[in-house]
């Protein structure tokens, strides 16, 4: 007699819901779950099947506090980011190809958000490049590497794909120094912050109004000036510590 094929537990359901909340980025690293009860009542399971699905995913995507609730855990980030961070302390050079691949990354994601942004994701959009707009506008510079990563982060996640979601978001994390520096080189210079201010605007529309080769093309341009300033604020910082160390200062 053939067998019967197995009736998935409500836990595994369960545990497999969380799993792709998480995978989609509607849960991110470091968000807490809600209470038990509610989280029950929204899923529509018993709290066993809830506490059960949740100890499934304790170590692999999820974390328990002691009177702390459970947590997305970073591991999927971690295992990315940690090691290349290390790797380009102790190579520079290994940033360009850091940046080749973001390149790669982020005109693909604006090419796929572009075609298959739903109007959420456009909502969401909108609100990310508003705030960009206000940081240019007021020239806060102190939450501007902030706005800007949450700005291609949206991008990314509107792509629906999940590994672009995630690369995206550890790539940031890798490159978030380099990125700093830049933006604080870039905003000493307003015509090149105007650029700047430009390419987000660029992509933003050319995802709006679903062209993903005029996005992904924008996308690649905006990299491009990144990567060529970040180029020019090496060879300056250079400059800069040869002629201090001519002069003799301490910690040229």
């Amino acid at each position: 007699m053939p067998q019967r094929p197995a009736v998935p537990r409500l836990s595994d359901i369960v545990a497999n819901d969380l799993e792709k909340r998480i995978l989609e980025g509607s849960l991110k690293p470091g968000d807490r779950l809600g209470s038990e009860r509610d989280l029950a009542l929204e899923l529509g399971v018993s709290r066993p099947s809830l506490r059960a699905a949740i100890q499934k995913l304790v170590d692999k995507v999820l974390t328990t506090r002691h009177g702390g609730g459970t947590h997305v855990t970073d591991r999927l980030e971690a295992h990315f980011v940690d090691p290349w961070q290390q790797m380009l302390s102790g190579h520079p050079a290994l940033q360009r190809d850091l940046l080749e691949f973001r390149q790669m990354l982020e005109s693909q994601a604006a090419s796929l958000a572009a075609e298959r942004a739903t109007e959420a994701d456009l909502a969401r959009l909108d609100a990310a490049y508003a705030e960009l707009e206000t940081m240019y506008a007021d020239g806060d510079l102190d939450s501007c590497i902030g706005i800007d990563a949450a700005f291609h982060q949206v991008i990314a996640e509107a792509a629906h794909n999940a590994l672009i979601g995630h690369l995206s978001a550890s790539l940031m994390k890798v490159l978030h120094s380099d990125v700093a520096r830049n933006l604080e080189h870039l905003h000493a210079q307003p015509p090149r912050w105007d650029c700047l201010q430009a390419q987000h605007r660029a992509i933003w529309l050319a995802i709006r109004e679903r062209k993903p080769e005029a996005a992904a093309q924008a996308a690649r341009q905006h990299i491009e000036f990144v990567r060529k300033s970040m180029a020019e604020n090496a060879q300056e910082d250079e400059r800069r510590g040869s002629a201090l160390r001519r002069l003799g200062e301490p910690g040229a």
